[in-house]
């Protein structure tokens, strides 16, 4: 495939989320080149250009969004970074892929789509894992009746991580479990039952010394049933998910960190199962991050719009938002604020 089929990519910082995962998978990418990174340091953009084959390389991010040779860029930045910079990415005239959170309010996630429509650039969150294709078909399964009607949807995501100078224990930089993780709970949910929660109730544990939520637990009401989660920063690692209709149940078992090196796998009881008899479910061998940079690039490449356009991060900082509202009044609050 030739080089005008391919979107240029540029990398504004060295985060190890994309030095290690995401720009390595952007590369196997059909339809996506990566051209050059920036660092505000210039031995370390020197230093990931190096190290990854990426031909070209910056001393600051200013000068990364000038080279009229790339057309889009991917944000990997601290979260209080990422409005400012996709901002200013996009009045350079490239189209922007953004890590989650978007921002770190939907006051802020709103603001971009002012942005995107005055450039006529396109922004897109980087949920990853909507590209992953055990989503797909979860979804597709449970649209299909395969476990009845969708009643409850349970899930779980933690890490262990106590280092005070690690950006996700930094209330400044838009640190804390609910924005880091939290946010895959809010945005599968939300995806499986394919519509916004009508309230939310959510419970908080704030860390003592760094000031940022710790633990968040939460139940988001639909109106065709609950979705009920904890995520956490200073627990054991782990993650799930339980989808649970009328008739059967679908486990997902690497939900969010979907290895990109063997199938995953979910796990149906339907109606109809003999007891104690799961179905499995192989998905073949993918990795989310090559997915997902190439399905943006497809769009940014035929000029259409993104499959999940800042509308929907705009809806999913408003859940996000209602369950840190919730646990400071002790009540269900509504995603709207009202």
């Amino acid at each position: 495939m030739s080089r005008a089929s391919k979107l240029r990519w540029g990398v504004l910082g060295v985060a190890k989320i994309g030095t290690t995962k995401v720009i390595p998978a952007m590369q196997r990418g059909r339809l996506s080149d990566v051209v050059a990174i920036a660092s505000r340091d210039s031995s370390r953009a020197a230093e990931a250009a190096a190290q990854l084959g990426i031909p070209k390389w910056f001393g600051s991010y200013e000068a990364l969004l000038a080279d009229p040779d790339i057309d889009a860029v991917y944000i990997p930045l601290p979260n209080h970074l990422h409005v400012p910079w996709s901002t200013r990415a996009a009045e350079a005239g490239k189209h922007v892929l953004c890590e989650k959170p978007i921002g770190l309010s939907s006051a802020e996630a709103r603001s971009l789509i002012g942005v995107r429509d005055r450039t006529g650039v396109e922004i897109q969150e980087a949920f990853m894992v909507r590209s992953h294709p055990q989503w797909i078909a979860a979804r597709d399964l449970v649209r299909a009746g395969r476990i009845g009607q969708l009643r409850s949807m349970l899930g779980h995501f933690s890490y262990f991580n106590d280092n005070p100078a690690n950006i996700r224990n930094i209330p400044e930089f838009g640190g804390g479990g609910l924005m880091d993780i939290g946010c895959y709970l809010v945005n599968t949910s939300r995806f499986i039952f394919g519509a916004e929660p009508r309230r939310v109730a959510g419970v908080v544990e704030i860390d003592p010394a760094f000031g940022v939520d710790r633990m968040a637990s939460m139940v988001l009401e639909f109106d065709a049933g609950h979705f009920a989660g904890t995520c956490g920063t200073q627990m054991a690692p782990y993650q799930r998910i339980q989808i649970v209709g009328t008739t059967g149940r679908l486990e997902i078992e690497i939900p969010f960190n979907a290895p990109p090196d063997r199938p995953c796998r979910m796990r149906i009881d339907a109606a109809g199962s003999p007891a104690g008899d799961s179905e499995i479910i192989e998905l073949e061998i993918c990795d989310q991050y090559t997915l997902q940079a190439d399905e943006f690039a497809r769009a940014a490449l035929s000029g259409t719009r993104v499959s999940s356009p800042l509308e929907d991060s705009v809806q999913n900082m408003l859940s996000i938002e209602a369950v840190g509202r919730s646990a400071r009044s002790g009540k269900w609050e509504t995603p709207d604020g009202g």
